[in-house]
């Protein structure tokens, strides 16, 4: 299917972060544009101030007659994350309509462009975000997909008019090997999706594969100490082909020198906390480097970033109280946050509210889980989000909590959240997971607000 002929899209699952990202850009390209999600959302919302029709009732009278009829010019995208037993699906499944999942619809619109893919089981949001911003701010542009909304541009989708595309690769369902990039960035190949893959290997040889496809002529940038071929290494705790050094705090911020055989470039401000979000400086500054962007605009670039929403999201920030927001959900993630909030506030008590996300999740990782939750001062265990999976019999939030040796430690519902972390007043409280536990932040905002 060729671009060009595609009139309208309708999206099931729209409300997902990355396919709200398309919705957006078909909805740009002047396509007819429609959707169905299980539940309203801001961003729903926001989609449908946007022009674009969305439905919340999984019927198929709510689908409207524009995409009933089979037509060249009509595309119908899904999401894995939609239940088999979806009337909307089957309505379109069974019509014999042509269907596409996001990632396949990515490689498509990707197909023609200079692509720089961001993968990784974890980093790949603020890192691709990142690239993109440096994009933007230097007056380079770009075309950008991302997995998350951007701080500086309130967007999950941004609009170039060069042909430079730079994408969010999700490695879940290997929906990455639909891409073909010019500049692959790896972040991380930490085992993760277990229930997809069955094992670490599995996982990393999926990272080769997508690997294997750069374009002839094209650049692999990764982390040091993946076990990829080729390619340019990058790090913030070690020598590298391009790394970082001199990492200090200063006024708040992160600042470090980015080094390399061709360059230095001193005093670089990433206003991110963490040695990992250093590390996604250093990749983002190698790969806009690599496209001929001058060394001060990056820089500048680099100082200007103001994030991702729910990656160490700053919610309240006052003299009583700092509370961080944060979609970490896996062990390796959640030690990033947590080192990185021990550095910038190594004197305050750490309360942290977590919701443990699937269940299958949580019996692979439970171990890693507990050692990592054993540094925080007073954890809160949520219930499992269970997501697309049913209950594991033995699988529990309590399966954590059991191994877990912080100093205090307790289980409550999402419901009893609020009124636990208000009896005990925390001077710095990070809530973190990828479930519904982002429902909790504006009510903990104003509690924390006027306490």
């Amino acid at each position: 299917m060729e671009l060009d002929y595609i009139k309208k899209v309708y999206f099931i699952g729209i409300g997902g972060i990355g396919m709200s990202a398309l919705a957006r850009y078909f909805n740009k390209r002047g396509c007819m544009v429609a959707g169905y999600d299980r539940t309203a959302t801001p961003l729903t919302h926001s989609l449908e101030q946007e022009g674009i029709a969305v439905t919340y009732v999984d019927e198929q009278g709510e689908i409207a007659n524009d995409f009933r009829q089979h037509a060249s010019d009509l595309l119908v995208v899904y999401t894995p994350a939609i239940p088999g037993d979806s009337s909307i699906l089957n309505f379109f499944k069974d019509g014999g309509f042509e269907m596409k999942k996001r990632s396949a619809v990515l490689g498509i619109i990707s197909k023609g462009m200079f692509t720089i893919a961001v993968a990784g089981t974890h980093g790949k949001t603020t890192t691709s975000t990142l690239i993109a911003h440096v994009l933007q701010h230097s007056g380079y542009g770009c075309t950008a997909f991302l997995g998350g909304i951007s701080s500086n541009y309130n967007a999950n989708v941004l609009f170039g008019d060069n042909n430079v595309v730079v994408v969010e690769a999700d490695e879940y369902d290997r929906s990455f090997l639909t891409l073909h990039p010019d500049v692959a960035v790896v972040t991380a190949t930490d085992p993760d999706h277990l229930d997809i893959y069955g094992s670490a290997d599995s996982v990393l040889e999926s990272f080769s594969l997508f690997v294997s496809q750069i374009k002839e002529g094209g650049r692999l940038i990764s982390r040091k100490g993946l076990l990829l071929d080729g390619g340019t290494s990058y790090s913030a705790t070690e020598q590298a082909d391009v790394y970082a050094t001199n990492v200090r705090v200063e006024k708040g911020s992160f600042y470090f020198d980015y080094k390399s055989e061709e360059l230095s470039i001193d005093d670089v401000e990433m206003p991110l906390p963490g040695l990992h979000n250093v590390e996604n400086a250093v990749a983002a500054i190698r790969v806009a480097l690599g496209l001929g962007i001058d060394a001060a605009l990056v820089r500048d670039a680099i100082a200007a970033f103001r994030g991702v929403k729910r990656r160490f999201e700053y919610i309240v920030k006052n003299e009583s109280c700092v509370y961080i927001d944060d979609y970490a959900h896996h062990p390796e993630e959640l030690r990033a946050c947590l080192r990185a909030a021990r550095m910038l506030y190594p004197g305050k008590k750490l309360t942290m509210l977590f919701q443990p996300h699937l269940y299958s999740r949580t019996r692979d990782f439970a171990e890693g889980f507990a050692e990592v939750l054993s540094q925080v001062d007073d954890l809160v265990l949520l219930d499992i989000y269970p997501a697309r999976e049913l209950p594991i019999a033995g699988v529990s939030s309590e399966m954590i909590l059991k191994k877990v040796t912080a100093p205090e430690k307790s289980l409550c519902s999402l419901e009893e959240a609020q009124d636990v972390l208000k009896s005990k007043r925390p001077e710095l409280l990070i809530t973190a997971g990828a479930g519904d536990i982002d429902t909790l932040v504006e009510p903990l905002k104003k509690m924390l607000m006027h306490a």
